[in-house]
């Protein structure tokens, strides 16, 4: 008999914040933390909580993209993933409310396999479509980018 996955999970983080720039993060049974550069206060023990978003967003993107990939039994092989984003700190700095602080999103996406340019589009669509990360900042009003390639 089939075991039937569910389809909602409630995910669990939580932290211990020892300053005012520190989060020592727990999720199941890692401890990462989240600090700002030394430059603004912190300690640089970690990435920013900005950059862990997109940081979060390549992430999502790699497993998405080879799940996507699995199921169009395209070869992607391994991705080389890099973003930019043109992020607006006028709300990190209190100077005035921002609707949309990460204006824009470009992801580079280079695939080391097999997959043909058509292939890598088909892919990037589905990813388009299920990647949970693209979907909230793209929910949020952020402009992504995504650009497939592949590594000859």
């Amino acid at each position: 008999m089939a075991i039937k996955m569910k389809t909602e999970v409630k995910l669990r983080a939580k932290a211990d914040c020892p300053s005012h720039s520190r989060a020592d993060i727990s999720i199941r049974d890692l401890v990462f933390a989240i600090d700002e550069p030394t430059e603004r206060g912190g300690t640089n023990a970690g990435p920013t909580p900005t950059d862990t978003a997109l940081a979060a967003l390549i992430g999502c993107t790699n497993v998405i993209g080879h799940k996507c990939a699995q199921k169009l039994g395209v070869d992607i092989g391994h991705l080389e993933i890099s973003a930019t984003c043109d992020f607006d700190r006028r709300g990190v700095t209190l100077e005035e409310e921002i609707d949309v602080p990460f204006r824009r999103v470009e992801l580079q996406i280079r695939s080391h396999g097999s997959a043909s340019d058509s292939a890598l589009q088909l892919v990037a669509a589905e990813v388009r479509k299920y990647c949970p990360l693209s979907k909230l900042f793209g929910a949020a009003g952020t402009d992504i980018t995504e650009i497939w390639q592949s590594v000859d």
